[in-house]
């Protein structure tokens, strides 16, 4: 069963679940928005066991009812009583006040991480049995709410609610400052953040910031090194889960991205708009040392190179430092003897850069060891 994708679960407590067709939502993703979606409902509790101690701070009456002097100081007498034991369960973190111990054991969760419930299938852990309960719905397969109108059925209500959304058009969430409507809370917080310029998640390693926590957490990838997504097909493993939909498309041939004017098809759009330059002449990538353009940004980054003698690619057998990376693999060769490319005419190996066949390079088809 596969979820709403916008953040994980350690997000703040208050945000939502993004809604989008359950069918292409992404299965890790599920798993953390089903958390997302439990957690606001332990929000929700929390803040209304603070609501409520608002309330009696000044409502220290009950409607309705008919006291006598000394009953009504009876009465404000217990409620002081119990206002006094609220205030004996407050967060030492941030301050909140419960009228329960158990509340205040979950929230203080919050704070430390504890996640004392764990799923006996994948091994994940949760701060609340209840969240437990809802995750494992996605090994079960449960959907017990349904939308009456289109008959698509979801594992959270709140997933329900958000979808439904879908069929009044209802946007309650309005940006104060460009007047942009949303149905879903996160997605206005998130489009907040454009004006504010806020970007709450850094990378304690790089210092890097950024605004969404998904893209937060495929950048500490990078530091970590984890490769989540493996092709079951060849084993590469990739970053993202969109780069193996990318890579799985060597192995089926697909190109679903064809150009509008010659006709070529390409495995990625990046690619394709990249390639549409040739026919536009568009160079969007300027530099601003000498004013050379470029229709390609990585051109443009090898190009600075020239200007600030940067090699930052280091032969390890013989010193010999490279500004472009190609050039670096190519002379690695020179080292191993490797000689990647075949050529198919004449049944010949031979480097790239030592071509000699009498063929065009273009029908020398490269091997490609996955």
């Amino acid at each position: 069963m596969e979820f709403i994708k916008e953040e994980s679960e350690d997000l703040k407590i208050e945000e939502f679940i993004k809604e989008e067709s359950e069918e292409t939502f992404k299965h890790e993703d599920t798993e953390e928005q089903t958390d997302l979606m439990l957690l606001k409902k332990e929000s929700q509790e929390l803040n209304e066991t603070k609501d409520k101690v608002q309330y009696e701070k000044h409502h220290d009456f009950i409607p309705g009812e008919n006291f006598s002097s000394s009953q009504t100081k009876k009465t404000l007498h217990k409620r002081a009583q119990k206002r006094g034991a609220i205030s004996n369960f407050n967060c030492q973190y941030c301050g909140k006040s419960f009228n329960k111990k158990g509340n205040l054991v979950v929230h203080i969760r919050i704070h430390t991480g504890e996640k004392p419930y764990a799923c006996q299938q994948c091994g994940k852990s949760f701060s609340k049995k209840e969240h437990l309960e809802y995750h494992k719905r996605i090994h079960t397969g449960e959907k017990p709410y349904t939308c009456q109108q289109c008959g698509r059925s979801f594992s959270i209500k709140g997933n329900l609610e958000y979808h439904k959304r879908i069929h009044t058009g209802e946007k309650p969430y309005t940006c104060p400052q460009c007047g942009i409507r949303f149905s879903k809370k996160t997605a206005f917080r998130r489009h907040i953040r454009i004006h504010t310029g806020e970007k709450p998640y850094t990378c304690q390693q790089c210092g890097r910031s950024f605004v969404k926590k998904t893209v937060f957490q495929r950048h500490m990838r990078i530091h970590t090194g984890d490769k989540p997504y493996r092709c079951k097909l060849c084993g590469n493993s990739f970053v993202q889960k969109g780069d193996l939909e990318i890579h799985t498309r060597i192995h089926t041939g697909e190109k679903p991205f064809t150009c509008t004017h010659c006709g070529r098809s390409f495995t990625r759009k990046q690619t394709l708009n990249a390639h549409i330059r040739i026919h536009t002449g568009e160079k969007p990538y300027t530099c601003q040392q000498c004013g050379r353009s470029f229709s390609l940004k990585g051109n443009l980054e090898y190009h600075k190179r020239i200007h600030t003698g940067e090699k930052p690619y280091t032969c390890p057998q013989c010193g010999k430092r490279f500004s472009k990376k190609t050039a670096f693999q190519m002379h690695i060769r020179i080292h191993t003897g490797e000689k990647p490319y075949t050529c198919q005419h004449q049944r010949r190996i031979h480097k790239l850069e030592e071509a000699s066949c009498n063929k065009l390079m273009h029908v020398c088809k490269k091997n490609i060891h996955i």
